[in-house]
């Protein structure tokens, strides 16, 4: 009797489980964690990974087995992500000790992919090491960091399926790969100088140089004046000496890239406050794994100069996030200028082959690779807007400009399920493309402006990568409305009878509310440059109320005649005199606009509006701080998209200013127009004045930010809501952003900003997805 109880409390004390783990839970260490987990707490069993996610199987102790799931995600490895964690109870039989099994390629369910990782601290420290076998190795890895996606070509995620398959793994790698207490324990990328990828340097003509070591022999390039094109994680980039006026200007010439602020790499964070200002939250985005491109204040007396970042009060910096950075700039002894190996609005250079086609005017000699790069992929960009409220976890929120390396190509949620397939083909500027089902919305990296064939071309090449990597056959297209865009014949040329469109405002403020899973009503605030509207004028300054279906377009700027049509973004003073020909009395007030532009071109645009040739309407937002930029002589002729605004809301840094006059008026419909001409006609009759240009940009800023706030504030009482959206490329003036946002909190509205995508058109394509998602679920 005594036996049989021991017996059946010996059966009560043991059970077995099966689980599967879903989120990001491949490539990042996690197979090897769960082995470390099931060691410490005595059970038998596997883990491996499938196309889905990873399975499971364990037993021992129940009490053991509780602890074991608790800690799968309480102590994940740092670079995973648990979404969820599913269980049932399982026959122990057959366990034996607990071990890594083959992966199960069968099945159909999309698994989400790690993005590529900064080399960690422990990896960096080997790197330099000269006692360490990976001393100065410029591939060292480990689970904890190095290349992701842009190896990845299918999963689940075993070397076999990635680029790295071409080198096999020598047995002293072997050895670290299968030890279980190794720090590369199933590390796919595991290599070493003996077996893993070569570096290379060649000359302008592809002719390989071996005098001296490839990182020697680029760095002796770029301290002489010299531009070298880099092969990364993700493509090229073009580096020189961003210390060196000239060689700024030879790369800015090759590039053909004017006057767009260029990104400086250096090694760590001293070096980074040698050329800004580094607040602490912004000490702690530039040294997070994504490595993203973080714009700050620059430092006066900076030995980069002003000419790197277009004359801005601001720079862009990142820290080295590849053992080739690390060591290229140990070896040169000064920042560098590392920007995309492309020419402006052309896709990124990943292949040499491309490389010594696109970069033949500009690069002098390669420092390249053997690694096939599978995703191409450019930097992330962001700013942290100071003053803003910190997440959950006492982290600063930023604003993502280019979500990409570091980034992409985690997903997002969706609040509605797509219960079809949905493949949302995104915009015509700053392109990025969404594949969605389910819950998951996997939005690409950045594609670029689809402008050219190539960049269409590539916008095909992410759409089949994306769709073989994550299991997903669209049935369901979602595009613009606008029937020109090139978006609009790549959705007809996919073959995809089921078509939805979706304005685009309505996309912007429905991923803004989706990031927050909200789909109740939100008064949307969007402010861009261009969106084709309703009523087929260009809109891009709407207040909305909206949910994830429908809206209704509540308020927006008056329209103005844009002459040139898209002409007219590039020239700032042409949609001043736009704006001018709404009140001649105005003309006066905005004379500064034209200075400098002769009579006979201002002439032939006032001729041009009179006769409406080529001169659409437009209320748009982006056109308004082209327009008040040029009124206050900032700027006149745009170099590149946004450089009006961007350089208005620089000369605003550091001023205080009360706002001006900018209203809002009733329309007999009802809805509301707002007039900005006594606000450009204040502007414009201080400036003439003297008064300082400066104060005057923040008093612009100011007036839009109280103006739209205290229409959405009435708004938002007599709809009943209490929720804003803030969504369009406007919104990455962090001074507007924080202004706008701070007088609605006062107003007692809850403020939705974007953070896991950018507010511009970077993140279109998941709203088209939301958008769609959301109509599919009623029929």
């Amino acid at each position: 009797m005594q036996a049989g109880r021991a017996e059946q409390g010996a059966e009560q004390t043991n059970g077995a489980l099966r689980l599967r783990v879903s989120g990001v839970v491949q490539g990042v260490g996690f197979r090897p964690f769960v082995h470390r987990l099931a060691a410490r707490h005595a059970l038998r069993g596997w883990v491996r990974n499938t196309t889905g996610d990873v399975e499971i199987a364990v037993a021992g102790e129940v009490l053991e087995l509780e602890r074991f799931v608790a800690a799968i995600a309480a102590e994940a490895p740092p670079l995973a992500r648990v979404d969820r964690v599913e269980r049932e109870p399982a026959d122990d039989a057959d366990l034996g000790p607990f071990r890594i099994v083959e992966s199960d390629g069968a099945g159909d369910r999309g698994q989400w992919v790690s993005p590529d990782v900064a080399t960690c601290e422990e990896c960096e420290a080997e790197l330099f090491d000269p006692e360490n076998r990976r001393h100065r190795y410029p591939f060292i890895t480990c689970t904890n960091c190095g290349p992701r996606y842009s190896v990845i070509e299918r999963m689940p995620y075993d070397r076999e399926r990635t680029s790295m398959r071409a080198f096999a793994q020598c047995p002293e790698c072997r050895r670290e790969y299968d030890g279980m207490g190794d720090r590369r324990y199933h590390s796919e990328t595991n290599s070493c100088p003996v077996c893993g990828p070569r570096l290379s340097f060649l000359d302008r003509r592809g002719a390989e140089i071996v005098a001296a070591g490839p990182i020697e022999s680029a760095a002796a390039v770029i301290r002489g004046g010299g531009i070298v094109a880099v092969r990364g994680v993700g493509g090229f980039h073009l580096a020189c000496d961003a210390t060196s006026e000239h060689a700024v200007a030879r790369l800015r010439r090759g590039k053909h890239r004017d006057g767009k602020p260029l990104a400086v790499m250096v090694r760590g964070l001293a070096d980074a406050r040698a050329l800004a200002l580094v607040s602490d939250d912004e000490a702690e985005w530039l040294r997070r794994p994504s490595r993203p491109i973080v714009v700050l204040d620059a430092r006066e007396g900076s030995p980069v100069p002003a000419s790197v970042s277009g004359g801005l009060s601001t720079i862009g910096v990142m820290l080295a996030y590849t053992p080739v950075h690390l060591l290229l700039l140990e070896a040169v002894g000064r920042p560098l200028v590392m920007t995309s190996g492309n020419h402006s609005g052309e896709p990124l250079a990943a292949s040499l082959s491309e490389a010594l086609c696109d970069l033949a005017e500009v690069a002098d000699a390669y420092l390249t690779h053997d690694r096939d790069i599978v995703a191409r992929i450019d930097d992330s960009v962001l700013r942290v807007p100071r003053g803003a409220a910190k997440d959950a976890a006492d982290r600063a929120p930023a604003i993502l400009m280019r979500r990409a390396r570091g980034f992409a190509p985690l997903p997002l949620s969706l609040p509605v399920p797509a219960t079809t397939p949905i493949v949302a083909v995104g915009p015509h500027l700053k392109n990025t493309l969404c594949l969605a089902v389910g819950r998951d919305a996997y939005v690409s990296a950045h594609v670029g402006d689809l402008e050219t064939l190539d960049t269409a071309e590539h916008w095909q090449n992410v759409y089949d990568g994306m769709r073989g990597l994550f299991r997903i056959e669209p049935a369901v297209v979602a595009r613009d409305l606008h029937p020109g865009y090139l978006s609009t014949r790549i959705a007809g040329d996919l073959g995809i009878a089921h078509v939805l469109e979706v304005q685009h405002h309505h996309a912007h403020v429905a991923a803004v509310a989706a990031e927050y899973g909200i789909t109740e009503p939100v008064i949307g605030i969007a402010f861009d440059g261009t969106g084709y509207g309703d009523d087929g004028h260009t809109w891009g300054a709407e207040i909305l109320v909206a949910d994830l279906v429908n809206y209704r377009r509540a308020a927006h700027l008056q329209y103005a005649p844009l002459p040139g049509g898209d002409l007219a973004a590039r020239s700032p003073w042409r949609v001043a005199l736009g704006y001018a020909s709404l009140a001649p009395e105005a003309r006066e007030a905005f004379a500064m606009a034209w200075q400098g532009v002769s009579s006979a071109a201002v002439r032939t645009v006032e001729r041009q509006i009179d006769e409406r040739v080529n001169t659409p309407v437009a209320s748009s937002m982006g056109r308004l701080f082209d327009a008040a930029a040029a009124v206050l002589g900032v700027c006149r002729e745009s170099r590149f998209e946004g450089e009006a605004a961007i350089q208005l809301e620089s000369r605003a840094a550091r001023h205080r200013a009360d706002p001006l006059p900018y209203n809002a008026v009733q329309q007999g419909d009802g809805h509301f127009e707002f007039d900005p001409l006594p606000l450009l006609v204040a502007l414009g009759d201080r400036a003439r004045r003297g008064d300082d240009v400066g104060r005057l940009a923040a008093a612009f800023h100011e007036s839009v930010a109280e103006g739209t706030a205290a229409l959405v504030g009435s708004l938002a009482a007599r709809e009943g809501i209490s929720r804003v959206a803030l969504g369009g490329g406007v919104f990455q003036n962090a001074r507007l952003l924080t202004s706008l946002t701070g007088r609605l909190e006062r107003r007692g509205l809850q403020v939705l900003t974007a953070r896991s995508l950018p507010p511009n058109d970077g993140a279109v394509s998941y709203g088209q997805a939301v958008v769609a998602a959301a109509r599919l679920a009623i029929g």
